[in-house]
């Protein structure tokens, strides 16, 4: 990119251009599952349909499955600008990212190219994004302080070993400031984003802000914790908004910051703060002639058959994706007669390829039902269950009183 190419593409990018983002798409493709740090505050949990926060996806695709994707999404969206890579893991610690970019690059020129990482591997990285056409990178950076590093990150993982305390946090840190140097010097817009945990980096946050912005960084974005459950920080309280303000206001006086972020899922599209990555859920495995999702499924549907989401046979209390067990029940909307136990091997990855597979293994194994009752259920499965005729019921409660209103709706 020359420089006027670079100005035209910053003013085209929603999350490093505030005015941008009413007008320019943006699209994430989840292709990087694996991280080589564990954040106290991360969970990188798949298929998790109501929730929206960075390290969330509802699907991971391989490199051809995000260009087919991206191919449909141009075409629904034709203010899509930029592409972006931010998980569910670390971008740098997958070679899926690097593939990526490249089959993008190629097929999408005119397409800005973004990443966003810890940071840990970003030295090592940074020419090699920079000859793959990426000018926009972002690091999340929390401290530059090996102590308050230690109790926000739980294992650092670097040259094959794993590292934690303060030993782990001084490596993170100082090969952040390795990796923002470096692509400062060959010309890469740099963000920062710095997640705001109260009573751990709060009180050091606008050192960190003068730090980075005098090695070059271009702007900074303060983000909220948002405590997860099944982390160590789930209990821990997220700042108040007035808290988080105040502290944009002050980081302000040293930097460009950014205000009008959305903490974005790793799969989402669309423009800031309208994410349209459901609409487009499937899409990419639906399209590609590598892999369909539903290709190895064949079944007769059986309308009066019902595979219900439980563990106990009493009460509908388990997502699509995590049950561990259907029970399948005939019924005519009066009666509700018991057939079988149906168990769900659960020991399987949740990721790419796998994750199809385990869909389409589940609903083989409900041998043809007409309708699946659960608690929860992500875009992915609703989509390949829909495609196949199987009706969908979210339900919680009496297994019976569920399997019975059924054939009613």
């Amino acid at each position: 990119m020359q420089e006027s190419e670079v100005k035209r593409a910053l003013s085209e990018h929603p999350c490093f251009c505030e005015d941008a983002h009413h007008s320019f798409a943006r699209m994430h493709i989840p292709v990087a599952p694996k991280c080589n740090i564990q954040c106290n505050y991360c969970n990188r949990k798949f298929d998790c349909c109501n929730e929206s926060r960075p390290g969330v996806t509802s699907e991971v695709l391989s490199p051809e499955q995000a260009v087919a994707k991206i191919r449909v999404v141009k075409e629904k969206i034709p203010q899509l600008s930029v592409i972006g890579i931010a998980g569910p893991g670390d971008p740098l610690a997958n070679e899926a990212t690097f593939e990526s970019l490249k089959m993008i690059g190629a097929e999408f020129p005119q397409l800005t190219l973004c990443v966003s990482s810890n940071g840990l591997s970003l030295a090592d990285s940074a020419e090699r994004l920079h000859e793959l056409g990426v000018r926009f990178i972002t690091v999340t950076m929390n401290t530059l302080n090996p102590e308050a590093g230690s109790q926000i990150y739980d294992a650092v993982i670097f040259n094959g070993k794993k590292y934690s305390g303060t030993e782990g946090a001084s490596i993170l840190i100082q090969k952040q400031l390795e990796g923002i140097e470096k692509c400062v010097e060959l010309q890469m817009i740099v963000k920062i984003n710095i997640v705001m945990i109260p009573g751990i980096n709060d009180s050091e946050i606008p050192e960190l802000v003068k730090r980075v912005k005098s090695m070059g960084a271009y702007i900074v974005n303060i983000l909220p914790l948002i405590p997860v459950e099944g982390t160590k920080f789930s209990d821990r309280r997220a700042p108040t908004p007035e808290e988080r303000k105040s502290m944009m206001d002050k980081c302000e006086l040293d930097s460009k910051v950014m205000r009008h972020c959305r903490q974005c899922r790793a799969d989402a599209i669309g423009l800031l703060g309208e994410d349209r990555s459901s609409e487009f859920m499937g899409c990419g495995t639906l399209c590609d002639s590598i892999s369909k999702p539903h290709a190895n499924v064949t079944i007769q549907i059986d309308e009066d058959k019902v595979a219900v989401a439980t563990t106990d046979g009493v009460n509908v209390n388990s997502g699509f994706g995590n049950a561990s067990e259907f029970r399948i029940f005939a019924t005519d909307g009066n009666t509700c007669r018991y057939l079988e136990t149906v168990k769900v091997d659960l020991t399987r990855s949740v990721a790419g390829e796998d994750h199809r597979n385990h869909i389409e293994n589940v609903i083989e194994q409900l041998n043809g039902c007409g309708t699946v009752i659960v608690e929860e259920i992500g875009p992915l499965p609703t989509k390949m269950l829909s495609s196949l005729g199987i009706k969908v019921i979210l339900a919680r409660g009496d297994v019976n009183a569920a399997v019975r209103s059924s054939k009613r709706q």
